[in-house]
């Protein structure tokens, strides 16, 4: 019996300091975490990257494009920013920046992109500019000929070498068909983000989902309507408003969904870094992750040439059209279309989130907004799929509006994204209701179980003292 308790104590103390242990650990993650600014929805106030990040845009900013070439997140995680002059490079680094001295000043690299715009089209081709490379990258897919390879080598070439010419396997094109799926005739999308303009909730998501007019509903039977297509901006850019029947957005218009279970919930919008982690969420393959490759991208899809756009090494397949791409809780763009798939990879394009936002006069719809109303759920995003098939085979359809496998965000995101983090569920139901500790209070409640299973622990090895006491004293009675 001794025995027994002396293990029964040794178990209750080794639970209590391994859970203040674990507690510990999980404040200091929720606080190193916390995304700056939460709570803030306005648009371009959040960027991505913490304070060297804004350090780097402000030394962009000050020296001009003449004398730096765009920024980046280099592999050890700290900004780099390039500049042309060893008096641009102390100037970085006095602002806290790393310098890298490169050839081509932003400037150059712009005049070289529109020397390229200038050219007669080529679907199938693409071009953005790789800062880290300090060059202009030109990409060719399998449908590009021999001919056409050879005219833009030479129109490269008239340029400099500040232009690199790549085939790449595959075919560009758009995605449409992502995270929660939104169905019109013959189509499905994904949705992006919730978005407000003072007034209704819209769904925001791609251009080539379906032009000004188009009906969505939320199942495939078509019984269930969604919303109408009020604005849509393809070729050119890519982004799309959704308006909601009725008026009703969706329950957590603030999160996205990643698996109809989890959520990350959006707190602002934010302008993408080249080398950041990224997150794309979608309703044929589910979540995904890369980084970002290159920004300012120029896409010429059979449809059409879409311009500005963020490259990355997500993967996306035919159906992930609109989904969202994400980061740290910060809204980054909706999916536009790339080429390979999530068995062997490929490149994958979005359309800036901000820049979208700004053209059409709206912002996120976060929790802290007004007269926020309910809304009903979309239906749950499936599994990701594992397709063994390369979608961009896919013959490209004329309608992009009925062509469209386009699926819209993660539901409850659906059109709108979910929380940052932490989605529906019962802990993080518990968490909200702390206001701005609900990031640390799983982990101060572990940390206080803890203290009282070690009260608890000392009360027992106290009680057992005294009672071994008796027993010692009750045996020498005479």
């Amino acid at each position: 019996m001794k025995h027994a308790r002396r293990g029964v104590r040794r178990f209750v103390r080794l639970a209590a300091a391994g859970g203040l242990v674990c507690g510990s650990l999980m404040v200091t993650h929720a606080m190193a975490g916390e995304p700056s600014g939460a709570g803030n929805s306005t648009v371009g106030t959040l960027r991505a990257g913490g304070d060297e990040t804004r350090a780097a845009a402000d030394v962009v900013t000050r020296l001009g494009d003449n004398r730096t070439a765009g920024s980046w997140t280099g592999a050890d995680g700290r900004a780099v920013v390039g500049v042309t002059d060893p008096a641009a490079a102390a100037e970085a680094r006095r602002m806290g920046v790393v310098p890298k001295l490169v050839r081509y000043s932003r400037d150059r690299l712009r005049a070289a992109t529109e020397t390229l715009a200038a050219q007669p089209r080529v679907p199938g081709t693409a071009w953005v500019t790789d800062y880290s490379a300090n060059r202009i990258v030109v990409r060719a897919d399998s449908t590009v000929s021999a001919d056409d390879w050879s005219r833009l080598s030479g129109v490269a070439g008239g340029i400099g070498d500040v232009v690199r010419m790549e085939r790449t396997d595959g075919r560009f094109t758009t995605r449409v068909s992502g995270a929660a799926p939104i169905f019109t005739d013959g189509g499905r999308c994904s949705a992006g983000f919730n978005v407000t303009d003072g007034r209704d909730v819209y769904v925001l998501t791609a251009g080539h989902c379906g032009p000004a007019g188009t009906t969505w509903f939320r199942n495939p039977d078509d019984t269930s309507p969604l919303g109408t297509t009020v604005t849509a901006d393809f070729p050119g850019g890519d982004f799309a408003l959704v308006r909601y029947a009725d008026g009703a957005s969706l329950d957590d218009a603030d999160v996205v969904t990643l698996d109809g279970r989890r959520g990350v919930r959006i707190i602002g919008a934010a302008e993408p870094v080249v080398g950041q982690q990224v997150f794309r969420s979608g309703s044929t393959t589910g979540l995904r992750t890369g980084r970002i490759t290159a920004l300012d991208a120029t896409v010429n899809y059979p449809e059409g040439t879409v311009t500005g756009l963020i490259e990355t090494t997500v993967c996306a397949e035919r159906g992930d059209s609109g989904g969202p791409l994400f980061a740290r809780g910060l809204a980054l763009g909706v999916t536009s279309g790339g080429n390979g798939n999530c068995a062997r990879g490929g490149i994958t394009y979005f359309q800036p989130a901000v820049t979208a936002m700004q053209t059409l006069g709206v912002r996120l719809v976060g929790r802290t907004d007004p007269g926020r109303v309910q809304s009903p759920a979309l239906p749950s995003s499936p599994a990701p799929s594992s397709p063994s098939e390369d979608s961009t085979t896919d013959s490209p359809s004329p309608r992009p509006s009925s062509s469209a496998d386009a699926q819209a965000g993660p539901p409850g995101a659906g059109p709108g994204g979910t929380g940052a983090g932490s989605g529906p569920g019962i802990v993080s139901g518990i968490a909200d209701g702390f206001g701005p500790l609900g990031g640390v209070a799983p982990g101060l409640a572990v940390v206080a179980a803890s203290l009282v299973l070690l009260l608890i622990s000392r009360w027992i090895e106290a009680r057992q003292g005294r009672r071994n006491y008796q027993e010692y004293y009750s045996q020498t009675w005479a």
